[in-house]
């Protein structure tokens, strides 16, 4: 595996909520607490926790506007965790194949 795992990323992208949040960041491009909470399950107060997770670990930045803060997704890291998801699943391919020649391996033997 080439890129390092930034386990602080992973740990905030594995919240299904953040990466609703993410989801709906990247469509309309940015967003508050507030216009967040509208669209989610979940209130103002835990969408704010959310996106404080989410900026700790870089993948939005949020400006201020008024009373309340704009948020927006960071390219560049979350070019980075794609990078390292696909690194993961490269390392998990090759180890995949390997399980399945010493598979073969042992059924030809037989």
């Amino acid at each position: 595996m080439t890129t390092a795992v930034d386990d602080d990323l992973w740990s905030a992208i594995g919240d299904p909520t953040r990466r609703r949040m993410l989801d709906l960041l990247l469509v309309a491009g940015e967003g508050t607490a507030t216009s967040l909470s509208q669209q989610m399950t979940v209130t103002r107060q835990a969408v704010a926790k959310h996106l404080g997770v989410l900026d700790r670990a870089g993948l939005v930045r949020g400006a201020a506007a008024g009373r309340e803060k704009r948020y927006r997704v960071d390219d560049a890291q979350l070019a980075r965790a794609v990078a390292q998801l696909s690194s993961v699943g490269a390392a998990w391919d090759a180890r995949l194949r390997r399980i399945k020649q010493i598979a073969e391996a042992i059924q030809q033997n037989q």
